[in-house]
């Protein structure tokens, strides 16, 4: 066992789909150690142009093992020809040959020895097959090979212990050789001890940890907060970018001209962020004329780094004005909409703008609500989508939209609704907080699952590329935070006439599939809520909560099981068909007590009930431990089993409880 330290170098890695695979990438790396038969501890440490693995101790070769090798059925024989042949292929002969048992029958079978294979065998093997299982990005080939990667392989260090193994990878064989910094040295540098690998590196301009590389970059950040008295926004995505990009990291100030902020502030940062990979810089609040990069160079003056990047960002921003005040001086326009397709068979994004028109219209009415700004905002709501900044800048649809009604004069509750259309942003998001955007992001969102599911673009697996998932999960976000009761069954129903036929119970249970995210609750709670063929997605919520709420006190369990026994006792019973239970048929004072138990109950509230409802559980024991309810007297055990039943049924209106399963 000595240690062993693996270091791929390449080209740069594409940054995206780095950070994509990035949590995955010590998951295939073990794989591939198991496959080969290794099982090291290691850590995994990256930079644009390289991988770097390092295990403490690592065994010299594979372990041997003995390999079982299954052949015919006893009951051919040993000498026939079946037993013969096996042997033969396994290089023995029939005397070999032992009995085993495989898949429930008695066979002959053969023990073979693995030796296992030194170190040097097989690691490029294994170090091949794992790049191989990596997607960082769209594979390329180089020279004259046939090996494909996301970019070219340039350089290999595998040492062991004090010595270099002799491997070959993509071309490439493994020396004691690594590479600087590009603004130290071109030239490889020779290592001659592991054990100082990550020293080494940062002498020559290398942080080796991306967690190191985020330390340094978020101290350089308080360090220019201190001495300018400005505030960073620190944009957590940028952030991680800007560390899968930069070996040496350098945070720098600069500026740009003040006549851009006559921009609305989203459009100076996309600019920023998406083109450049800058910060924004903040003052009292507002944003400022001056952004952070950070460089990924070693130089002892960064002036040029700075006036470099200032020039590189000012025509960005120079066109970004030209397409502000060009919008502003077109307007919000509905014809180009007509030329932009949505999806095939679905029309175009003004048809689209014209069904959520139609659905906030239905909304109204279903709720009850007068809206008098809802309908301007339908009508103005994917309009932005025709400006030249949102073609842009797509993530800053909604947005624009807002900023733009804004400056041509339209109301303000009109213009946040645009962008609030678009609420929540992700799992953890805000909804809307105008009742104007939350009806607008239901309708938004509800035609976006009824005119795909419409045409069969439903996500399968973990695919969802179109975020219906979220959608849904979104509208029932909206519906609780403004306490709507919306049956969502009932309502999509009510839509049919816009969209061609599909199948609605199928959209309906992808939706209540949402709810178990929505709402948190433990899938046997929410399951047995959604039983009861509760639609509405307020009530539904209000019996979870409730339910989930009990179910922490002590003694849930064993109430649980009580009232299953009263579910399991009526199972083969129709419920409807028994009516209320008459007092004068009670031969015992048990019946008696639970009957004026359950009588005296006059809970306000889905809690409150459920609270009275468990509160049963003493007569209810007192019940069975003295009541044979399956008695001769078919009078007796209909009035019985009708006490049963009400008591039954008056949980049904808030859940099943034979769904709950521990």
């Amino acid at each position: 066992m000595k240690p062993l330290l693996i270091e791929i170098g390449f080209e740069e890695l594409p940054a995206a789909p780095l950070l994509r695979e990035l949590g995955a990438i010590e998951t295939k790396y073990k794989n591939a150690l198991k496959e080969f038969g290794f099982d090291s501890p290691f850590s995994f440490d990256f930079t644009p142009r390289r991988f770097v693995f390092f295990h403490k101790a690592f065994p010299c070769a594979q372990d041997s093992f003995t390999e079982t090798l299954f052949g015919p059925p006893v009951s051919s024989g040993l000498e026939s020809s079946a037993a013969i042949g096996f042997a033969k292929k396994c290089g023995a002969t029939s005397a070999d040959l032992i009995r085993s048992i495989q898949k429930g029958r008695e066979v002959f079978a053969y023990e073979k020895r693995v030796e296992g294979k030194p170190l040097e065998k097989v690691l490029g093997a294994m170090l091949e097959g794992f790049l191989k299982s990596l997607n960082v990005g769209k594979t390329m080939r180089w020279g004259a090979f046939s090996y494909e990667f996301a970019r070219p392989v340039r350089w290999l260090i595998a040492r062991y212990g004090d010595q270099t193994i002799d491997c070959e990878l993509f071309g490439v064989k493994s020396g004691g050789f690594t590479f600087a910094h590009r603004s130290h040295s071109f030239e490889p540098q020779k290592i001659e001890k592991a054990e100082n690998y990550k020293t080494f590196l940062a002498d020559r301009g290398v942080i080796l940890g991306a967690q190191k590389r985020r330390e340094t970059i978020l101290k350089q950040f308080e360090q220019i907060e201190k001495n300018s008295g400005l505030k960073i926004e620190i944009d957590e995505d940028l952030l991680d970018e800007v560390i899968a990009i930069t070996e040496y990291p350098t945070a720098l100030l600069g500026d740009f001209d003040k006549r851009f902020l006559e921009l609305p502030s989203e459009i100076i940062v996309a600019s920023m962020k998406t083109n450049q990979r800058y910060f924004a810089v903040f003052e009292n609040g507002e944003l400022t004329n001056r952004f952070v990069v950070v460089a990924n160079a070693l130089t002892d003056d960064f002036s040029a780094v700075i006036a470099g990047n200032e020039k590189v960002l000012r025509p960005r921003l120079s066109d970004a004005l030209f397409f502000w005040q060009n919008d502003l001086k077109n307007g919000l326009q509905d014809e180009p909409l007509k030329q932009i397709s949505y999806a095939q068979g679905l029309g175009t994004i003004w048809d689209k703008q014209e069904r959520e028109r139609e659905i906030v219209k239905r909304l109204q009415s279903f709720f009850g609500i007068k809206d008098e700004f809802i309908d301007r905002a339908a009508a103005l709501s994917k309009r932005d989508l025709a400006t030249q900044i949102v073609y842009e800048f797509a993530e800053l649809q909604g947005v624009m939209g807002m900023r733009y009604a804004l400056k041509l004069g339209e109301n303000e509750t009109v213009a946040r609704a645009i962008y609030e259309q678009y609420l929540p942003l992700g799992e953890e998001g805000a909804p809307p907080k105008t009742q104007t955007g939350a009806l607008l992001a239901i309708a938004t969102k509800i035609d976006a699952l009824m005119s795909l599911f419409s045409i069969g673009l439903i996500p399968s697996g973990s695919k969802d590329p179109l975020a219906l998932r979220r959608a849904a999960a979104s509208i029932a976000k909206i519906a609780v935070d403004r306490n709507l009761a919306l049956p969502i069954g009932a309502f999509i129903r009510s839509l049919k006439d816009l969209y061609k036929p599909f199948d609605y119970a199928l959209l309906e249970g992808f939706f209540k599939e949402r709810l178990y995210f929505v709402l948190g609750a433990t899938q046997p709670i929410l399951k047995a809520v959604l039983a009861t063929g509760d639609d509405d997605v307020l009530t539904i919520a209000q019996k979870t909560r409730a339910l989930e709420q009990i179910s922490k006190n002590d003694g849930f369990k064993e109430n649980v099981s009580l009232f299953k026994r009263v579910a399991n006792i009526l199972k083969d019973q129709e419920l409807s068909a028994l009516g209320g239970a008459d007092p004068s048929l009670f031969e015992t004072k048990e019946e008696r007590e639970l009957y004026e138990a359950f009588g005296s109950i006059d809970a306000q509230g889905v809690s409150a009930l459920l609270g009275a409802l468990f509160a049963l559980k003493e007569p209810l024991d007192r019940f069975f431990n003295a009541v044979m309810v399956n008695v001769e007297n078919p009078a007796i055990r209909a009035n019985r089993l009708s006490l049963l039943a009400a008591i039954y049924r008056r949980f049904l209106t808030i859940a099943d409880i034979k769904e709950i399963g521990f």
